[in-house]
């Protein structure tokens, strides 16, 4: 078939009839095409005579058509032989990477869990010897069904002739980078592969680290990204080199919520874009700024019989934080019938409610506060949210990252508030309000240097839940006050975090 005899109406194995060209390069052309069998659209490539890759094109095609993996682009037909030389494959609808990020970062949590989507099918694919070697932001796309789909699995990289010694480690590094974008909003390579996303700043002759160019990325995702893709920046890491390692890394993570469909309203169709690869329509938003069905959206995955569990959830949320709060009733009427700590015991004692505030002290404030990991790079965690730790109001919070197990999925020790008064203050009474889920613990440090081995412990509430307070009988002359999570409770999704709703702090006029 010459190229002059493909156009718009052609059909190809009396079955697939080429509607719409979208991208033409090098000798190949895409096309939006309709497979009048199953009365469904398809993608299409078509290669002139002289297209000098047919071979490796087709034979590319035929072995991603035996794969499984539901996340990468399903192949149907690919065709070799004297002017009538095709790949058809399956046409995804839905919004792409770049689109999803044009805005700004996504929440971490939902990047993450996107790109370990594509890292398992990437693996998958390595088993099968076949690598993609040219992933872009363009080639990772949220479905209109709700699902990671992967496209230009083999086909692009040889339409692109591109080629590579390590074809593992090139996908790794090109996962990272879209872990990159989705963290910051940024590209971390070249500018024609970025989707139009802004290039992601360097330092060096390095690109910069995700939590160098934003704030608040969680400084597990920020080491995985270093060590797919940046291991120079952070020197004794191990890299990661095979998108299994990948995947492994982010395994703990929660996978992507289908998105929820609002209901439709009135509005004039605008045109689509379609990616260079299989065939991707990219949902627009409508004149009036409403979303389309597949903009994104965080939101926890729904599941049948979720109002009777939220219901059953909250029974035992609150029997237990009832069953809590009798016991430090109980705890505390012990503490004070027994006239005081023994010796060698902590001057500090744990209430369940806050006393009247003594005439001889006074509320003062923090000069500044901020999220304490002493073990990250920039030695903060949340520091977005610390502000809500002291705003006076029950209904925000500071809380950590969320991690897989409880003891911070083995990667740390423990994580903390870190709040500054700015100079040594006679610290009488410390009261920290907890979230409202059991199952966490934490201490209260004191110390005049925000180094935790020079911070002194001064109490240990075994369960960090609800309002606690610790009173000194001799005032604590300290700087900084810390919150020391060493365990955090549960949260959403199968995770675990900790939070403070808020610190009040009396000392010594």
């Amino acid at each position: 078939m010459s190229p002059s005899a493909v156009e718009p109406g052609t059909k190809l194995a009396e079955r697939f009839r080429l509607e719409d060209r979208v991208h033409e390069s090098g000798g190949a052309t895409l096309w939006k095409a309709i497979d009048e069998v199953l009365a469904r659209p398809v993608a299409v490539h078509t290669f002139d005579p002289d297209f000098p890759r047919l071979i490796e094109v087709v034979t590319a095609a035929r072995v991603a058509s035996r794969l499984t993996d539901p996340r990468l682009t399903q192949v149907f037909d690919a065709t070799e032989d004297d002017g009538h030389s095709y790949v058809v494959s399956e046409w995804v609808s839905g919004e792409d990477f770049s689109d999803m990020i044009a805005g700004g970062p996504l929440d971490p949590e939902r990047a993450a869990s996107l790109v370990a989507e594509a890292a398992e099918a990437m693996a998958h694919a390595h088993e099968a010897n076949l690598a993609h070697l040219c992933l872009t932001p363009e080639h990772l796309v949220w479905t209109a069904g709700g699902t990671v789909k992967l496209l230009g699995l083999g086909i692009d990289a040889v339409l692109a002739d591109v080629t590579s010694d390590d074809p593992a480690r090139t996908d790794t590094e090109g996962l990272g980078r879209l872990l990159y974008a989705g963290l910051t909003g940024h590209w971390p390579g070249d500018e024609q592969d970025s989707g139009g996303l802004p290039v992601a700043p360097m330092d060096d002759g390095h690109f910069c680290t995700p939590r160098q160019v934003t704030a608040g990325v969680p400084g597990y995702l920020d080491t995985i990204v270093c060590r797919a893709m940046l291991p120079e920046s952070k020197r004794g890491l191990d890299p990661l080199t095979t998108p299994a390692e990948l995947a492994e890394a982010l395994a703990s993570v929660s996978r992507p919520a289908p998105l929820p469909m609002p209901t439709p309203m009135p509005m004039t169709p605008l045109p689509v874009a379609s990616s260079r690869s299989e065939g991707l329509d990219t949902a627009a938003p409508s004149r009036d700024g409403m979303s389309s069905p597949t903009q994104h959206q965080h939101q926890p995955r729904q599941t049948g019989g979720g109002l009777l569990s939220k219901i059953a959830m909250t029974v035992v949320v609150l029997l237990a934080m009832t069953a809590v709060g009798l016991g430090a009733w109980t705890l505390g009427r012990s503490f004070g019938n027994a006239g005081g700590p023994s010796a060698g015991e902590s001057s500090a004692s744990i209430s369940p409610s806050t006393p009247a505030v003594s005439a001889g002290t006074r509320e003062v404030k923090p000069k500044s506060v901020s999220g304490f990991d002493p073990l990250s790079t920039d030695g903060q965690e949340g520091a977005i949210h610390a502000p809500n730790a002291i705003d006076g109001k029950s209904s925000t919070d500071w809380h950590t990252e969320s991690y897989a197990t409880a003891d911070f999925g083995g990667l740390k020790d423990g994580v903390g508030l870190l709040l500054d008064m700015g100079e040594p203050v006679p610290i009488r009474q410390v009261s920290i309000e907890f979230g409202g889920t059991p199952g966490g613990t934490a201490e209260l440090r004191l110390g005049d240097a925000k180094d935790l081995n020079e911070l002194a412990v001064t109490g240990k509430p075994t369960d960090a839940v609800g309002k606690k307070e610790f009173s000194f009988g001799t005032a604590q002359k300290s700087r900084y006050v810390v919150v020391w999570f060493t365990k955090v409770p549960p949260f959403e999704g199968g995770k675990f975090r900790g939070s403070v709703l808020e610190v009040k702090i009396l000392a010594d006029k």
